[in-house]
Order: structure tokens, then C-alpha cells, then sequence
């Protein structure tokens, strides 16, 4: 996935964005590098609220249906994702638990699976403006590699003042806007989660066997794999069983193995609509990705994505 360069933000930048298109909606949000699939079906809404501070971003998502997302932060920064309830979701394949935020470094790649009706609270800071305002207390987050920020465990009264000062700061009115004082307390909210903060670092001792099943099916699929593909031939691929190919996508996607072949591939096809070339045909994409049933594909398209992919096609080239 590629990388964004952040660009340096001297003023503070309030911003609503709306979407009717998962992928469109992953551009949205402002240096970031992310992908989104769609997994559950109808026409998909989301939204982003932003503020830009010196040094900081603070936002609020919502996401209306299920998705698979690969997401990267912009470099040199730190991300804390805080769900607003906990239903369902993921983040690399461990589940996130009531007590729990995410965590991960700018630069580096990570998954989450998010389920429907989805809202999480944002908080990206620069490693430098983090190691000046917390000191040392910060250390132990700036050092840590991105497999121990996964999740932290956090108390839940701070959890709410957290949400509760970054709702406050999104309903601004520009005219009560002072970035440096919003940014001062933010950065006393931070501080009190380095202090509280412990890491969640259960995990199940097949979960590394059964995200290497996961990896190895994506890995075929991104290298141009010979489509549909059975469940016969994944499993000779990932030299496991079906029961053990099964629980492994299970259990980090929340999706079952032809799920979510299917579901990557129409997501794959929808993106090639959206950026169609001049002779783009629907049959065409639909063939390249193994949709040799037309009628079954538009009926399987319609139903995912809430219209048909001649109306998608016909959109993005107007």
C-alpha cells in the first residue's frame, strides 16, 4: 500500500466528509493511505469529521456497513483508535475488547475489520510534539514495536473523558477555535492515558498459525491467482484442513474463506469501475476477476453494493 508524506500543518483545519462508496470514503480521510472492501450488503454511507491542530489530528468516523480495511497512518506519528461502543471489531485479527483502545505507529500497514453502524474516535500525534509534551512518560509507546500497541487496556472513566473532550473539540464553532489551547488539553487527556495505559497482549496460541493461513490466501489473490478458486485448492495452498482453513478466516476476518474471496473480488471490481478508462466494459473487469456468470454477478453486485455495476460504470464516467 503506498505511503503518504504529511504535510506540516501551521494553522487548524476543521473538515465534514460524506460518502456513498466504502473505497471513496477510505480516501477521505486526510494523509492517510487506506483500502476499504465492503462486506455486508446495501448502499453504504460513512462520514469523518476532522480537526487539524499543530502537529495533531482529531477525528470521529462512521461507517454504516460491516468492512475490511488496510489502513496506514501518515509517518513519524502516533494513532489511538477509541470505538465508540464495543460490537465486533478487529484490529490484525485480535478482537477489541470494552477495555480496550487501538494503537499503532504512522508508517506502517495494519487491518481492521469493522462491523456495521460503525464509530470510532481518532487521535493521531507527531512522535516528537508526543516525546516534548509527555517526556519520558511517553517512551514506552514511541519504543514499542507496532505488535504491543495493538490494543491497550484502559480504564473507562478515562476512555470517556477522552471522547468526551474530542466531541467537544469536533462541535467547535470556528469562532470559539484556539488550536493551541484545544491542543494543551488534548495533550493532558494523552498524558493521563500514558499513565493509565497497560498492554492487551492475550492472544491465542494458534493465532499466529491462523493469520499465516489468512496471509497465504491473500498473497495468492494478489499474485494473480487463476479465479474462482475452490475450497479444495485453498487448502492445498495453505496445507491445512477445511475446518482449520475456516476458523482461521473466522477468526481474523469474521468472514468465512469463500466469503471473503468473493467479497474481495467484487469489492476489486467495483474500484475498477470507479476509475474506469475509456473502454471499460463491465463484462470485461467482471471476466477478469473469475465472474464468468454474468447474470449471477450483477445479481451478486447489486445485492453487495445496492446497484447494479452498469450504473456504477455509467456514474464515474459521467
Amino acid at each position: 500500500m503506498p505511503q503518504t508524506t504529511r504535510a506540516v500543518e501551521n494553522a487548524p483545519r476543521k473538515c465534514m466528509w460524506e460518502a456513498w462508496d466504502a473505497n471513496q470514503h477510505a480516501h477521505n480521510l486526510t494523509d492517510w493511505s487506506q483500502e476499504y472492501d465492503q462486506f455486508s450488503q446495501g448502499g453504504f454511507y460513512g462520514r469523518i469529521d476532522e480537526v487539524h491542530l499543530p502537529e495533531m489530528q482529531v477525528f470521529k468516523e462512521y461507517t454504516s456497513h460491516a468492512l475490511g480495511q488496510q489502513c496506514n497512518v501518515w509517518p513519524d506519528s502516533l494513532w489511538l483508535g477509541i470505538p465508540v461502543d464495543e460490537r465486533g471489531c478487529r484490529i490484525n485479527g485480535h478482537r477489541v475488547g470494552e477495555q480496550d483502545i487501538m494503537c499503532q505507529p504512522g508508517g506502517h500497514n495494519f487491518e481492521l475489520v469493522t462491523p456495521d453502524a460503525f464509530g470510532i474516535y481518532g487521535l493521531v500525534v507527531d512522535r516528537s510534539w508526543l516525546a516534548r509534551a509527555a517526556g519520558e512518560a511517553a517512551r514506552p509507546l514511541l519504543d514499542a514495536g507496532p505488535e504491543r500497541l495493538t490494543r491497550l487496556r484502559l480504564p473507562r472513566p478515562t476512555r470517556q473523558a477522552t471522547t468526551f473532550l474530542i466531541e467537544r473539540l469536533l462541535g467547535m464553532h470556528d469562532a470559539r477555535f484556539e488550536p493551541r489551547v484545544h491542543q494543551d488539553i488534548l495533550g493532558l487527556a494523552l498524558q493521563e492515558i500514558l499513565r493509565e495505559e497497560t498492554p492487551n497482549t492475550e492472544c491465542p496460541p494458534s493465532y499466529r498459525h491462523r493469520r499465516r493461513v489468512v496471509d497465504r490466501v491473500r498473497a495468492h489473490l494478489e499474485n494473480g491467482a487463476a479465479l474462482p478458486v475452490s475450497l479444495d485448492e485453498l487448502c492445498r495452498i495453505t496445507h491445512v484442513s477445511q475446518r482449520t482453513l475456516r476458523y482461521s478466516f473466522t477468526s481474523i476476518l469474521g468472514v468465512s474463506p469463500i466469503q471473503f474471496l468473493r467479497l474481495t473480488r467484487l469489492n476489486r471490481v467495483r474500484r475498477h469501475l470507479c476509475e474506469p478508462g475509456v473502454g471499460t466494459m463491465v463484462g470485461q473487469v467482471a471476466g477478469d476477476w473469475g465472474f464468468y456468470h454474468l447474470g449471477q454477478f450483477s445479481r451478486d453486485y447489486r445485492r453487495l453494493f445496492g446497484e447494479s455495476p452498469s450504473a456504477t460504470l455509467a456514474r464515474h464516467r459521467a
